[in-house]
């Protein structure tokens, strides 16, 4: 009699997922893979530059040498607080801000009050205002460069009409800053204006029929309706027409083709400044300092509005 081994009970097989469970788990994780694309962009393109130029800002890096970097520390950024340069460059940056942005988005905000009527073809209009931005930088600062031409420039022949002596645009300090922002002024009104129309179009026509009924004029609905309607708009164009002033490279580059910014620096800018350190005298971990000079400015700037915008938000809530 033989004895044979009893076989094994094979194993059962695992249970299918269920559906339900893996539409659980899809909802809960499915976020995350829509919005991982741009996170992967941005750490490639956006975060790890921006990581990478602080590494370099510490170094002594030249341009024909990329692979040999010298330990500075913080050499490079006390090097700009002893460049009469760098403060030059700073001082034409604020002022070319100003000179470009004041008047800039009180145009737009004056021109987008005007498209918010029912105008005859306001459609065409509005597609008009684009059209400066659409142009590109390099087409309409050299357009403007023969504009104000000392010898031959239409904007000198216009104030010869009335009396006024040629103004070598180019070369006065207060002149060529004043050129090189009506070239701004004129690439951005009409972006920001339809910014404005937009939050125009989103306050309540209600509002406006109530002031309408108390007796208030076109003015005082202007002050008292649409300026408090558009106050978050006005705080954001002011916001990125802040920081593209100090990032402001493209116009003052191209309106005499200097990376000094004019014989004397009169209109050199951050940009430019970094550029010519980069790039005209090859010393990278120079122009790394000054991108982050810039960035800590764009930072600090921001900072302050948000604080004045919340100290004012916080006043009015009070009252």
């Amino acid at each position: 009699m033989t004895l044979t081994a009893s076989a094994e009970p094979a194993a059962p097989k695992p249970a299918p997922p269920r559906p339900q469970a893996v539409r659980r788990a899809w909802q809960r994780f499915s976020p995350y893979a829509y919005i991982a694309p741009f996170f992967t962009l941005f750490a490639a393109f956006g975060l790890f530059p921006l990581i990478y130029t602080a590494f370099v800002s510490l170094y002594r890096v030249e341009l024909q040498t990329p692979d040999t970097m010298e330990w500075r520390g913080l050499d490079n950024y006390t090097a700009l607080l002893g460049d009469e340069f760098f403060w030059t460059s700073l001082r034409n940056t604020f002022t070319i801000g100003v000179l470009s942005t004041v008047p800039q988005l009180v145009m737009a905000l004056g021109l987008a009050h005007l498209l918010n009527y029912k105008l005859r073809g306001r459609t065409f209009l509005r597609t008009a205002m684009l059209l400066p931005y659409a142009t590109s930088v390099a087409a309409a600062t050299l357009v403007f460069a023969q504009l104000f031409g000392r010898d031959f420039g239409l904007i000198n022949y216009v104030l010869g009409l009335f009396g006024v002596a040629p103004v070598d645009w180019q070369t006065g300090t207060v002149a060529s800053q004043i050129a090189v922002s009506t070239i701004v002024i004129w690439r951005w009104t009409g972006y920001n204006a339809l910014i404005y129309l937009a939050g125009m179009q989103s306050i309540p026509n209600e509002l406006y029929e109530a002031a309408e009924m108390d007796g208030a004029s076109k003015w005082r609905q202007f002050f008292h309706v649409t300026l408090p309607g558009l106050r978050p708009t006005i705080v954001f164009t002011v916001i990125v027409s802040t920081i593209g002033a100090t990032q402001l490279f493209g116009e003052p580059l191209l309106f005499e083709g200097s990376v000094s910014g004019g014989i004397s620096h009169q209109y050199q800018t951050l940009g430019l400044y970094m550029y010519e350190q980069g790039w005209g005298f090859f010393h990278l971990g120079r122009a790394a300092a000054i991108a982050w000079v810039m960035f800590m400015l764009i930072v600090v700037l921001v900072g302050v509005n948000a604080l004045l915008v919340h100290r004012r938000s916080r006043k009015e809530a009070g009252r």
